[in-house]
């Protein structure tokens, strides 16, 4: 969205390697994301489970749920997908297999730490 001049919303063309993951599975509180695969076959991981993703196949995130989500490549090929979110302000993220948690600044900027509020 950057390019653009959006301001509400980011898009980005992600190409996931074999053997990557999109992300620490993660959940937002208030920012909803959306993904359409284009090429590949990556597999999408929620609290239900993994689902196999395949091109013209797409998900959606909605903020709030506490439904953490990542996609993984565990194919021999390159998976391409488009990002879609929004850019609500104040949000924060919950990581819960990892010890962290993410809160964005007035400023934009993320600040990470433990889930103890230890800084990182």
């Amino acid at each position: 969205g950057d390019l653009f001049g959006l301001g509400n919303f980011g898009v980005n063309l992600v190409r996931l390697p074999p053997g990557a993951a999109s992300s620490l599975r993660h959940a937002h509180r208030t920012q909803d994301e959306f993904v359409y695969v284009l090429e590949g076959h990556p597999l999408l991981r929620t609290d239900a489970g993994e689902t196999p993703l395949a091109p013209g196949m797409c998900a959606g995130f909605k903020a709030g749920t506490g439904d953490a989500h990542c996609l993984v490549n565990r194919s021999a090929a390159d998976a391409i997908y488009l990002e879609v979110g929004d850019r609500s302000p104040g949000d924060g993220v919950s990581y819960p297999e990892d010890d962290l948690t993410a809160v964005m600044g007035a400023d934009g900027k993320w600040r990470y730490s433990r889930k103890d509020g230890t800084p990182l």
